[in-house]
C-alpha cells in the first residue's frame, strides 16, 4: 500500500453511521482506490492443509513446517515470507500440542503484531486496532458465551513469555474480529479460504447500492470503483448481497453488524417489487397461490440443501424440475425464488454434463440479475461469466461468446486485468470468438469438429456444486 494511495482518501464523520472514507480524488468505473495487505489473516480451520498461510492460494502440493506440522506453503519462498507472522505461532503451536481454532489463531496473529509494533497506527493504516468498532456492548447471551469461551482459549493458547493484555483489550481484538473480519478467497476468488483484519477497509461503510467492490488480489484486499466517484463522496461497500428484498437485508445488517440500514434503496424499498414479481395480465395468479408456492419454494430450498450436502445431485435435479413446475405458471421472471432454483439448477446440471438443460435454466437467471443487480456487480459478473462457459459447453456458441464477453466487461472493472478469473475469462474470449468466426464460415463444419475434439478429448467437467454462495464481504463466525 502506497503513501499516495491513502492519500486520495480520508477519513470523516459520516452522518448516522460514524466514521467513513470520503474520495478526495475522481475516480472512474474500474479504478483501484487502495490496495491493502492485512493487519493479520489466517486459513479457515477446514482448509489448513489444501491452502497457502502465507498468499492463501490453494494448492494440490504444500510443504509443511517442520516445526509445528500445522502451517502450509506454498514453496520456501512463501514460507520465508510468513516467517515473521508464523514464528511465534509456530512456538505456541508446539508447546500447546495443536493449532486453536482460526478465531484463536487470529486474535493471537494481531497482538503478536501488536507486541512488535506497539498498538498505535502502523504503516500505511488510517486507524489503529485500538480504534476499530468491537460491538461487544451490542452482543446478545449467545454471542457473550461464544465470546467467553474464546477468551478462555485465547489464554490457554497465549504463552506466558509473550506480553500479556487484560481481558477488556482481549474481548476487544476478539469483537474487532467478529465485526471487522473480512473473507479471504482463493487466488480465483471462487471459495472462501481465510480471514483477516484490514483496518482501512474497516471504515467505509455499508451501502445497498454502493459506488465501491472489494476483492482479494495477489495478497492484498482491492477496493474498486464501480462507478464514477467524485471527490467529497463517501466511498460505500454493500456488506450482504443485494438479491434479497429491502427488509430481509436490514434484519441480516441489524444480527450480524449492528446497524440499521437507512440506504435510498432501503428506505424506498427499490427493487423489491421485481423480487417479489408475480405473473401479470389475464393469468395473474391469486395472493392465496402465491402464498402457497413461496412457501414450497422455501421448503425445497431446504431440501435442497440438504441433498446437496449428501451429494445427491440428481435428486436435487430432480426437486428443482419440480420446483420450477409450480413457480413459472405463478412468480415473475424476476422473482428471488425462483431465480434461486434456476441458479442451483444450471449449476447442477453443468456439474452433470447436461449443459442444454442447464443454459436454458442460466439464461433465464442471468435475464432476470440483470434487471436487479447493479450493472457493474461482481456476483452479477460471475453468473453470467458461468452462464457464458455453460452455453459453450452446451455448443451453442453465438450466445455463450455473447455471455463470456458480458461477463469480460464487468470483471474488468471489479477484479481487473491483473486477477486470475480475468485472465482465465480473457482466455476463453479469445477462443470462444475463434469458435465463432469458424461457426459463421461453417456452421456444418464447425459442428463436425466440435464432434471430432470432445471424442478426443473429454469436455472439462465443470466444478463440484458448492453448498457455500460466493465468498461473502465480511466473515461472521457460525
Amino acid at each position: 500500500m502506497t503513501k499516495g494511495e491513502m492519500e486520495s482518501v480520508e477519513v470523516f464523520t459520516s452522518e448516522g453511521k460514524g466514521r467513513g472514507l470520503k474520495a478526495q480524488k475522481e475516480f472512474l468505473p474500474g479504478d483501484v482506490i487502495f490496495a491493502e495487505p492485512a493487519y493479520a489473516a489466517v486459513v479457515f480451520d477446514s482448509l489448513t492443509h489444501v491452502v497457502c498461510h502465507t498468499c492463501f492460494k490453494r494448492q494440490e502440493r504444500l510443504h509443511r513446517c517442520g516445526q509445528c506440522k500445522f502451517a502450509h506453503y506454498c514453496d520456501r519462498t512463501c514460507q520465508r515470507a510468513g516467517w515473521l507472522n508464523h514464528k511465534n505461532e509456530c512456538s505456541a503451536i508446539k508447546k500447546h500440542g495443536k493449532a486453536p481454532t482460526e478465531n484463536i489463531r487470529l486474535a493471537a496473529r494481531i497482538m503478536w503484531k501488536i507486541e512488535r509494533e506497539g498498538s498505535g497506527l502502523s504503516e500505511g493504516c488510517l486507524v489503529s486496532i485500538d480504534d476499530l468498532q468491537n460491538h461487544v456492548d451490542n452482543f446478545g447471551e449467545e454471542e457473550k458465551k461464544e465470546l467467553h469461551a474464546d477468551v478462555q482459549s485465547f489464554l490457554e493458547f497465549w504463552p506466558p513469555q509473550s506480553q500479556q493484555f487484560g481481558m477488556q483489550y482481549i474481548s476487544h481484538v476478539f469483537g474487532v474480529i467478529s465485526c471487522n473480519g473480512f473473507t479471504l478467497s482463493d487466488q480465483r476468488g471462487l471459495q472462501a479460504v481465510g480471514v483477516g483484519i484490514f483496518p482501512n477497509l474497516c471504515q467505509v461503510n455499508h451501502d445497498c447500492w454502493p459506488n465501491c467492490t472489494v476483492i482479494f488480489n495477489n495478497g492484498k484486499i482491492e477496493l474498486r470503483a464501480l462507478s464514477k466517484i467524485s471527490p467529497g463522496d463517501e466511498l460505500s461497500v454493500s456488506y450482504v448481497d443485494f438479491l434479497n428484498v429491502s427488509e430481509e437485508r436490514r434484519k441480516q445488517l441489524k444480527k450480524q453488524y449492528y446497524f440499521d440500514c437507512a440506504c435510498e434503496h432501503c428506505k424506498k424499498q427499490i427493487k423489491d417489487d421485481l423480487m417479489l414479481a408475480v405473473k401479470q395480465g389475464e393469468s395473474k395468479p391469486s395472493a392465496e397461490t402465491v402464498k402457497e408456492v413461496i412457501q414450497f419454494s422455501k421448503d425445497t430450498l431446504e431440501k435442497i440443501n440438504k441433498a446437496r450436502i449428501e451429494g445427491l445431485y440428481h435428486e436435487v435435479v430432480k426437486m428443482c424440475r419440480e420446483c420450477l413446475k409450480k413457480q413459472e405458471p405463478v412468480l415473475g421472471d424476476t422473482n428471488i425464488y425462483l431465480l434461486r432454483i434456476l441458479s442451483i439448477a444450471s449449476e447442477v446440471l453443468s456439474y452433470l454434463q447436461m449443459f442444454e438443460e442447464a443454459a436454458d435454466y442460466a439464461k433465464k437467471m442471468v435475464d432476470g440479475y440483470m434487471k436487479i443487480y447493479h450493472p457493474n456487480n461482481a456476483q452479477l459478473g460471475m453468473a453470467v461469466m458461468r452462464a457464458g462457459v455453460t452455453h459453450w459447453h452446451a455448443g451453442l456458441i453465438e450466445a455463450g461468446h455473447g455471455l463470456i464477453c458480458k461477463a469480460y466487461a464487468i470483471l474488468l472493472v471489479t477484479h481487473g486485468p491483473s486477477h486470475p478469473i480475468t485472465k482465465d475469462l480473457e482466455v476463453m474470449r479469445v477462443q470462444t470468438e475463434m469458435e465463432l468466426r469458424m461457426f459463421q464460415q461453417n456452421e456444418f463444419m464447425y459442428y463436425k469438429m466440435r464432434e471430432a475434439a470432445l471424442k478426443n478429448q473429454k469436455i472439462q467437467v465443470m466444478p463440484e456444486p458448492s453448498n457455500e454462495t460466493s465468498p461473502g464481504l465480511f466473515h461472521k463466525k457460525e
